[in-house]
């Protein structure tokens, strides 16, 4: 309805008390609120949603195409499409991405690079000067 893109569902979770060591890859939709050190990949055969709440830490780095943070991450995190800040994020790393959503209280320590799609120069038609003759 809102030219807005259907969110993958939230298939896998990384319940609040566990802790996992490990590169860490994932289809679709996954929730952390545990703690994970190690990286975070959303694969790229399908849309991924990656959610970090407000209980979670995650030290390594994120890549997912949607990524909404409320808690606590140590590492660079890559949006291929939207990044999400909620009040309660920390973040000490490098953060980029397409869209940004950043609300009041969120805290980022370090580069915010938006991912800026490359810009195709049309050729441009040459100008021709007119000569005053006189």
């Amino acid at each position: 309805m809102f030219n807005r893109k259907k969110q993958p569902p939230i298939k896998s979770l990384i319940s609040h008390g566990s802790q996992l060591e490990g590169n860490f890859g994932f289809a679709e939709g996954l929730r952390i609120d545990g703690a994970l050190k190690g990286n975070i990949t959303g694969l790229p055969t399908a849309p991924s949603m990656l959610v970090i709440s407000e209980s979670a830490s995650v030290a390594g780095a994120i890549v997912a195409d949607h990524i909404i943070i409320n808690g606590r991450v140590n590492g660079p995190v890559h949006a291929r499409d939207i990044l999400e800040l909620q009040p309660k994020a920390r973040i000490v790393g490098d953060v980029s991405y397409k869209s940004l959503e950043m609300h009041r209280g969120a805290v980022v320590q370090g580069r915010l690079s938006p991912l800026v799609a490359p810009v195709v120069e049309d050729e441009k038609p040459t100008l021709k000067l007119a000569a005053n003759n006189h």
